[in-house]
């Protein structure tokens, strides 16, 4: 994973309304939320939410689909995975007993079928 890549994921999240969008994503796994439903949930104007979630989408770190008349928006759990690996690669060491309270934690996140964060940001960079 290149360094470009996790800065960018790094700094969509770097803001708190984005932060709390991701990890409400997080929390309700591959099925996601609408749009509607995460901005009424934070209380924050479509506006907003239409602006944050793009940041997200951009970075990578969120995926939409349409269904019916709602936007429905999930993590993209592949690309979190690969920015925790990428961020815990050489940790502690090489003493990977020292991080293994974060391995459990991760091990119940199945990475869902999307594109990862190289991918999206070679596409990108390519246009």
């Amino acid at each position: 994973m290149k360094k470009s890549t996790v800065i960018g994921a790094l700094g969509a999240m770097a803001q708190e309304t984005r932060l709390d969008i991701f990890r409400l994503l997080v929390q309700k796994g591959p099925e996601g939320m609408p749009a509607g439903e995460l901005g009424a949930r934070l209380g924050q104007p479509s506006p907003t939410m239409s602006f944050h979630l793009n940041q997200l989408r951009f970075a990578g770190l969120v995926t939409s689909r349409r269904e019916s008349r709602s936007i429905i928006y999930s993590a993209n759990f592949k690309a979190m995975n690969e920015l925790l690996a990428y961020l815990t690669e050489n940790c502690c060491g090489g003493r990977t007993e020292l991080c293994a309270p974060a391995a459990t934690v991760m091990s119940g996140c199945k990475p869902q079928e999307t594109e990862t964060l190289t991918t999206k940001s070679s596409r990108r960079l390519s246009k």
